[in-house]
């Protein structure tokens, strides 16, 4: 299965775009945003699951990286609620149980480097953010690795940032608000990925806009 798997092309999802897809688990659905693979594939996905769903335990043969976007998500080692950013390396292992709140994710799979070891579990609504290279942008960084940079950026309403290229690629997902480029605009739920030497001007306006990206990362694009 090849989902957006040119990462030379610039890829824009946003939410009226969604085609959810059951799993293979009852209860279990996903957003398919790129992919390259079958059930074991390089993947990044919006999953969504019910109240009370499980997921069947299985290994991270190369990684696993997400972000709760709403409610909670559950497994043996601990639950994490909204806002929480997890990475799990290469060779971890779990089996998702949701409770009662059900939870929807943004998962990114099979994406680690061997040598990308760091497992990491935070709570973003607890740390405490740095201010960004304009007035009105705030940043939380929340992995490096090498070329790779994770955070997310919270944008003041009417904020414009410098116009500036991506080596090695962007790629963002709106977590709240809206966000924009001269390109056009992305409301909460959208889904970019720009590829290595591409450029953009992006801006907020009245709502402002919350998004993680992610840099340097797309080197099948260089």
């Amino acid at each position: 299965m090849h989902i957006n798997a040119d990462f030379d092309q610039r890829v824009v999802i946003r939410p009226d775009q969604y085609q959810w897809v059951d799993s293979p688990m009852p209860g279990v659905e996903r957003m398919m945003l790129d992919r390259i693979g079958d059930e074991v594939a390089r993947a990044t996905s919006i999953v969504r699951y019910q109240p009370f769903s499980e997921f069947s335990s299985h290994a991270h043969s190369g990684g696993e990286e997400f972000f709760v976007l709403d409610g909670v998500f559950s497994d043996e080692h601990q639950d994490y609620g909204k806002g929480s950013y997890v990475r799990n390396p290469i060779g971890t292992a779990h089996t998702p149980r949701i409770g009662k709140e059900g939870a929807t994710i943004f998962v990114k799979l099979h994406q680690f480097d061997q040598a990308d070891t760091q497992q990491k579990v935070i709570d973003t609504n607890t740390q405490p953010w740095l201010p960004g290279l304009v007035d009105g942008l705030q940043v939380m960084p929340l992995h490096d690795f090498q070329a790779e940079h994770a955070a997310l950026v919270k944008w003041a309403p009417n904020t414009r940032f410098n116009p500036h290229q991506h080596w090695g690629g962007e790629e963002i997902f709106v977590i709240e608000g809206t966000f924009h480029d001269e390109y056009g605009s992305y409301p909460k739920g959208s889904w970019l990925r720009s590829p290595h030497l591409s450029r953009h001007t992006p801006f907020t306006k009245e709502d402002g806009a919350l998004i993680y990206v992610k840099t340097g990362h797309l080197p099948e694009a260089i």
